[in-house]
């Protein structure tokens, strides 16, 4: 097989050499960067999967060579900025991954160049706002303070605010903090007796994350009613701090390495006692499933806690072909519009949520309407002043598919996707429709109260 020809072999991801003080050198990440560029120029398989692209083809086509020599390399940054870190040109769409001999890892170059803008002092102190989601939400749960919170921030002078403080567009859907924190509220697992299956750990500890605990915590509270449903013992980690995925899409890796060195211990320790680790956000997952594994990829803890994490509907369905997970569904769900994500994708375990809405329709009604694609908003991404009308723009395909068929239900694994999704529904004329994450609507199929 010659080069021009690609790869057809299984991508292969090396680890982030980030403590190796190459990594930080600006001068080599953009002769990489020129390297993967030239590439990506002659290739142009990934322009439809986000803007990073679409600019550093506009950035060629615009030079006066009409090839990457003609493009000032300060203008790299731009293809940089527009990079959320989503993985799928590398796990989906480039030939040229390795183990083909170009080595080309675009995420990870971006990551890379990310890395040293920030060290550089170049993020502003708005967007390391967004990105500390342990700090924000810490109002939540505190009474009067959360109320007047979540009005201050409908309003149109707030919206203002908080976009010359901190660079979110004033149209951008923002989450709302919760009244009561999910780890405060979370039911105790009643008792059981632990069921393993051949697949799966007969026992659940659940990671909460930071979205269920501070903004929506009842998709928490539906996952332990799925868990104590089909008689599936679980516990709540005892003590968490974010994934870290935030600060790793700044760039700012010693903030990861600070959230690794607090969560790992405590996660590790369930592993170790045959727990699986369940996480109800994807991108928290994946940090756990394949970041943090990719930058500490010598220490065996974070490959302890690899091994037993779990995304819910992988670990649901991985039961059922155990033999283990109860049918006896009751309620029809109608016509349903299903997201996948993006850090769902990336994960490499297929269509779970998918097979487990499958499962429901063999008992009662189920019309699946699957839509894969990138919706667009990329966590702090979509809601970014000059980022918002990209994001609404790139979720267009999606906001379509997804009205297909006048659904009942509209879901993402992603909240914050499924927001995103329902706005741009919203803003395209489509009627509102019933927004409920996929483990809700497993809770509803269930019939539990």
């Amino acid at each position: 097989m010659s080069n021009r020809e690609g790869n057809l072999e299984a991508p292969t991801r090396h680890p982030l050499d980030w403590k190796n003080p190459a990594f930080y050198d600006e001068e080599l990440c953009l002769h990489e960067m020129e390297r993967i560029f030239d590439i990506c120029h002659g290739c142009r398989r990934c322009v439809s999967l986000c803007q990073s692209f679409p600019t550093l083809f506009d950035l060629v086509d615009e030079g006066p060579t009409g090839e990457l020599d003609g493009v000032n390399k300060q203008d790299f940054w731009k293809v940089v900025d527009q990079c959320y870190l989503c993985d799928l040109c590398y796990l989906t769409k480039c030939p040229y991954v390795p183990p083909h001999a170009w080595n080309l890892d675009f995420p990870h170059t971006m990551l890379r160049a990310k890395a040293i803008k920030f060290r550089k002092g170049e993020v502003g102190g708005g967007e390391k706002f967004l990105a500390s989601t342990d700090v924000h939400g810490q109002f939540a749960g505190i009474p009067i303070v959360v109320q007047a919170v979540n009005a201050v921030n409908k309003t149109s002078l707030a919206r203002k605010a908080l976009d010359s403080a901190l660079g979110v567009h004033p149209e951008a859907w923002m989450p709302e903090l919760a009244g009561w924190r999910f780890r405060w509220g979370a039911a105790r697992s009643p008792a059981q007796v632990v069921t393993h299956g051949e697949r799966t750990p007969g026992k659940v500890a659940i990671f909460s994350t930071c979205y269920i605990n501070y903004n929506e915590p009842g998709i928490g509270h539906d996952l332990l009613k799925v868990l104590a449903h089909n008689a599936i013992p679980y516990v709540i980690v005892e003590k968490e701090k974010c994934c870290g995925m935030p600060k790793l899409e700044l760039g700012d890796l010693d903030s990861v390495e600070q959230h690794k060195e607090a969560n790992i211990p405590v996660l590790a320790k369930y592993a170790a006692e045959g727990y699986a680790l369940l996480s109800a956000i994807p991108s928290c997952t994946l940090m756990f499933k394949q970041e943090l594994p990719l930058m500490f990829p010598g220490e065996a803890a974070v490959q302890q806690v690899q091994e037993a994490m779990w995304d819910p509907f992988e670990y649901l369905v991985a039961r059922h072909k155990d033999g283990l997970l109860k049918l006896d569904f009751r309620n029809a769900l109608g016509k349903v519009s299903y997201h996948i994500p993006c850090h769902g994708r990336v994960q490499k375990i297929g269509r779970k949520t998918e097979e487990m809405f499958k499962l429901i329709g063999q008992t009662v009604e189920v019309k699946l309407n699957t839509v894969e694609r990138c919706s667009g908003h990329a966590g702090t991404y979509g809601v970014k002043t000059p980022y918002h009308p990209v994001a609404m723009k790139i979720g267009k395909p999606v906001f379509k598919a997804m009205a297909k068929d006048d659904p009942d239900h509209i879901a993402s694994d992603c909240a914050l996707a499924g927001h995103h999704i329902a706005q741009g529904m919203a803003q395209a004329g489509t009627p509102a429709r019933d927004l409920q994450h996929p483990l809700s609507l497993v809770r509803l199929a269930y019939g539990i109260e």
